[in-house]
């Protein structure tokens, strides 16, 4: 009966922190990426105590540190990014007229009549602006919540290193605290739980930014090569993007396909993007992906996709970022319930 109590007690704790969360979700972001890159940066301050310096004071180098060498990366960067988006600026108006010119045309249903009807389009947007209050009053409105948006983004990017500081100094407390509060006859196996988690995440991160930087440098040198003007900037965008399974692949080959077939109307440039994405594709899932992360976090494309959808929903785009993770680490707890279960009279009697 006290067993069955505690199992009732556990399952009531565990629903009410579920409601919080979802609750929470809105303000949750910067905290739950000040614990990630807590989580990250941890060893790094471990090796730097290992010289008998104090934890604040590791801590304080590390960001002194990474401050430094971000500022001298944009320094290195901006008069390359500068000069590609530069590119990308001036080839926007012959994107616009290839799409107005070439690509609307080929949109049509069999009966040839077009399937978006621009003039409907920009009729039906006018409408609804004057029923709303008029052009001006929507322009406002418009910009009054990008200014909000703006705002919540400034907030929370100055929120994340705070949160990441002081996370940082006292990592080890918080360890120590949590930990006090388990149960002592569950401890044993959720330290071992917590330890598959730990390697699950290390691999993870570590091999993901790895291929995200192979993937970075190998597009923009291949895009390059082949003749694209903006084919750093895309290049970078695709590898960035290859942090969420097959999206960097996706969005680069549309951005680099469109903008090489603007720049040079050729359709053999566009099939040298195209085969450079695919080259990059089987790069990744054949070579890049199995060595550096390896299959102890593979998922099925179904639980891709679904962890995918369902962080973008609760937490925005970083969701998206951490989707794959904490699926990763649900797939731990997933496997130690299923064995469990096996074992169980449940299973047995059945």
């Amino acid at each position: 009966m006290h067993r069955n109590g505690n199992k009732i007690f556990f399952i009531m704790l565990a629903l009410v922190a579920a409601g919080l969360l979802y609750l929470l979700a809105p303000i949750l972001t910067p905290f739950l990426a000040g614990a990630l890159l807590a989580y990250l940066l941890n060893p790094i301050v471990n090796a730097l105590q290992r010289f008998h310096l104090p934890r604040v004071l590791s801590v304080a180098i590390l960001f002194l540190f990474l401050f430094v060498s971000f500022v001298v990366l944009i320094l290195l960067l901006i008069p390359i990014v500068e000069s590609q988006v530069e590119s990308l600026v001036y080839s926007i108006p012959d994107m616009v007229a290839w799409v107005e010119n070439k690509a609307a045309p080929w949109i049509k249903m069999g009966n040839h009549k077009e399937i978006v009807d621009v003039a409907s389009l920009k009729a039906m947007i006018t409408a609804n602006a004057t029923k709303a209050g008029g052009a001006a009053d929507w322009i406002f409105s418009a910009i009054l919540l990008s200014g909000v948006k703006i705002a919540e983004w400034i907030i929370n990017l100055v929120l994340i290193p705070v949160v990441t500081f002081y996370l940082l100094c006292d990592w080890r407390k918080l360890l120590q605290g949590f930990d006090s509060l388990l149960p002592r006859p569950i401890e044993p196996t959720f330290a071992k739980l917590m330890g598959e988690c730990d390697a699950v995440l290390s691999e993870f991160f570590r091999g993901q930014l790895i291929v995200i930087l192979i993937l970075s440098v190998l597009y923009s040198i291949a895009l390059t090569l082949v003749g694209l003007q903006i084919g750093v900037v895309v290049g970078v965008i695709a590898g960035l993007m290859s942090i969420v399974p097959y999206l960097g692949f996706v969005v680069g080959i549309v951005i680099a396909g469109i903008a090489s077939y603007v720049q040079t109307g050729s359709l053999f440039s566009l099939f040298l993007v195209c085969m450079v994405f695919l080259i990059g594709h089987l790069i990744e899932n054949m070579f890049l992906s199995p060595y550096f992360i390896g299959k102890r976090v593979g998922l099925h494309p179904v639980a891709v996709i679904f962890a995918v959808l369902a962080g973008g929903c609760l937490f925005g785009f970083l969701g998206v970022l951490l989707a794959l993770p904490a699926a990763s680490v649900i797939m731990v707890w997933l496997r130690y319930l299923h064995k469990r279960y096996r074992k169980s009279d449940l299973y047995r009697a059945t």
